[in-house]
This record gives C-alpha cells, sequence and structure tokens, in this order.
C-alpha cells in the first residue's frame, strides 16, 4: 500500500471534516454547495467549498479513496505543484459545469471528484504503465484505458443527464489535470506522447460534439 503523505493527509482529513459538518448542518451545507444561483449572486467561494462537501458518507469514501491511490504518482512532481493540480482540477470541474448549467439557476453540486479526477489524468500522464484492479473484472487494466472510458461514459451521462452525478465536473477535472501537468512536465510530450494524443481524444471528442451542437 502507498504511504501517506502530509499533504494528501492533509486534504483526505479537510474533505472529512468539511463533509462532516455538512451532514450534520443543512444550512452551512446549502451556504457552501455549487449552486449556479448563488454563484451568479457573487458568492464565488462556492467554486472551491463545494469541492469538500459530500452527499453522504459512501461519496467521500469513494473519492477520498481514489485520491489515496493516485496521489503518491503526481507527487513525484512536488508538493506544490501536486497542490496546484488538484485545486486547478477542483475550479476547472466547476467552470465546466457552470458553462453547461449557466441558466439552470437551480443547479447545485458537490463532492471532489473533479479534483481526484485531476489527480488520476496527471497520474496517467505521468505513468502510463499503470494498471487498476477492478472489483467486477479479475485482471489488471490499463490505466489509461479507464481514465479514456470514464470520460467518454462521462460525455454519455451528460448528454442524456445520467443520475444524480455531476458528470461535467469530473470531466473538466479531467481536462484540468490534464492540461496542468502537461504545463508543469512538458517532457511528456517527448516521452509519452502517445499517451497524450490517447487521453486528449476524449477532450477532442467534447469539444467537437459541443461546436455541432450535439450536446
Amino acid at each position: 500500500m502507498f504511504d501517506l503523505k502530509a499533504i494528501t493527509i492533509i486534504i483526505i482529513g479537510a474533505n472529512i471534516l468539511v463533509s462532516l459538518k455538512g451532514f450534520n448542518d443543512f444550512s452551512f451545507f446549502e451556504k457552501y454547495k455549487f449552486n449556479i444561483g448563488g454563484i451568479r449572486r457573487g458568492e464565488q467561494v462556492r467554486m472551491l467549498s463545494s469541492g469538500f462537501l459530500h452527499v453522504d458518507e459512501m461519496h467521500l469514501f469513494f473519492n477520498m479513496f481514489t485520491l489515496y491511490f493516485f496521489a503518491n504518482p503526481v507527487l513525484q512532481l512536488g508538493t506544490f505543484n501536486f497542490v496546484l493540480i488538484y485545486f486547478g482540477s477542483l475550479v476547472f470541474g466547476n467552470l465546466l459545469s457552470f458553462y453547461f448549467h449557466k441558466n439552470e439557476y437551480h443547479y447545485s453540486a458537490v463532492g471532489a471528484s473533479g479534483a481526484v479526477t485531476g489527480i488520476l489524468y496527471a497520474a496517467i500522464l505521468l505513468n502510463p504503465g499503470m494498471k487498476l484492479y477492478m472489483f467486477f473484472i479479475p485482471i489488471p487494466i490499463p490505466a489509461y484505458l479507464f481514465g479514456i472510458g470514464y470520460l467518454l461514459y462521462s460525455i454519455y451521462g451528460m448528454k442524456k443527464r445520467i443520475g444524480n452525478i455531476g458528470h461535467d465536473a469530473h470531466f473538466g477535472g479531467a481536462i484540468g489535470g490534464y492540461v496542468i501537468t502537461l504545463i508543469l512536465a512538458p517532457w511528456l510530450f517527448t516521452e509519452h506522447l502517445l499517451m497524450v494524443i490517447l487521453l486528449a481524444i476524449p477532450i477532442v471528442i467534447l469539444y467537437v460534439m459541443r461546436k455541432t451542437g450535439r450536446i
């Protein structure tokens, strides 16, 4: 198992503390969740605070468990850059949500999924040989296949409005992790060019679908 680094412990701890507060304080949850109407009234703090709130214990556990597994590969870029990718992905995710739902004043969302997806995408870029073990698949699968498949599903979820899930925040977080990591580690263009191209495919697909009015 991976050793927990100080910054990972701090971020996980902050998510747990803020989420627990939200579980037990409805007014706190309502004040700091992502909400289009609130943001358009000037409450930009929601763009960050919503990333530390979660719907329930399972939502919180899944996000923190995923962060735990993918934090260390990204920490090879340094603590500051790890924090930059985490919070940059969180903001990217919420910005994409705002873009897609800007006229839906009652649209709300919470969760660290955008930030965590950004860390996941960064980890795959930095370690293209990573493999994942899924509960329902008995053999390891390449992490990049999971990343690409997950974003393609997110596009489908955005188009069909599947479930009570912020698919756009997940996708925006992945874009944030992808772009920021490439800026911080431009050597990836030469050493892992194929992975850079493969992980860009879902992003290009979303752009084309949006431009052609299909989503």
